[in-house]
């Protein structure tokens, strides 16, 4: 799958041009899902990459929040501490995702791969270049593990019933969804190939936003009629 639209000659980024970012859902009567875990993270990655963090702001940030209706909100946080909040309408969950593999590799070397930044040029030229009917991309790393999807992380249900995801040093990012699935005890983490997708019982497409989605391997993926 050839993407026109992102060439790999693609200037990098400037190395500290980017924010944080955590997106979460605020439903009524209920408030924001998850929301010590997105806290956590967002303050690790701002100890870990030098940004000022006021995780009293963070909060009243966070409870300043009211709506009718569900809602999809996205806080970033600058270098320099500055936070932004927007909201909009929660998306539909989705009965099914299917998903190709992304022809881009993703360098398991790459730190900022471990938190949730606006330097997205990969995931978003990824989702540019998806074919119709197609709602996700995975990406391996340069040794041929699965990593991630474009918005969602991966778990897989093997043959003898284990939960996986990937481990985070294949190059992927700690997911709210992902982490408290780790904490309950219901997921693993292990190192996952393309060959373990094609044996898995099940698998599902993950975030904080729509929990977990059964997901299918696009059968027009070139990667799947390897293992076909």
């Amino acid at each position: 799958m050839e993407n026109p639209i992102c060439p790999p000659d693609t200037p990098a980024p400037d190395a500290h041009d980017y924010a944080l970012i955590e997106t979460f859902g605020y439903h009524p009567e209920q408030g924001i899902a998850h929301a010590p875990l997105h806290v956590h993270r967002m303050q690790a990655s701002a100890e870990a990459l030098g940004f000022m963090f006021d995780r009293r702001a963070v909060m009243q940030q966070m409870e300043s929040i009211t709506s009718a209706v569900p809602l999809r909100c996205r806080l970033t946080l600058d270098r320099a501490g500055v936070l932004d909040l927007t909201t909009a309408a929660m998306p539909a969950k989705l009965g099914q995702m299917q998903f190709v593999i992304a022809d881009t590799r993703l360098h398991s070397g790459d730190a900022l791969l471990r938190h949730k930044t606006t330097r997205r040029d990969v995931y978003d030229c990824a989702r540019a270049a998806l074919p119709a009917g197609i709602t996700e991309a995975l990406f391996l790393n340069e040794r041929g593990e699965v990593c991630e999807g474009t918005i969602t992380n991966i778990t897989i249900t093997t043959a003898d019933g284990d939960h996986l995801t990937p481990v985070l040093n294949s190059g992927c990012l700690p997911g709210v969804y992902r982490q408290k699935q780790l904490n309950s005890g219901r997921l693993s983490e292990a190192v996952l190939t393309l060959a373990d997708l094609k044996s898995a019982r099940s698998i599902h497409l993950i975030n904080a936003l729509r929990g977990a989605t059964p997901a299918i391997w696009a059968p027009q993926c070139s990667q799947f009629t390897q293992f076909a």
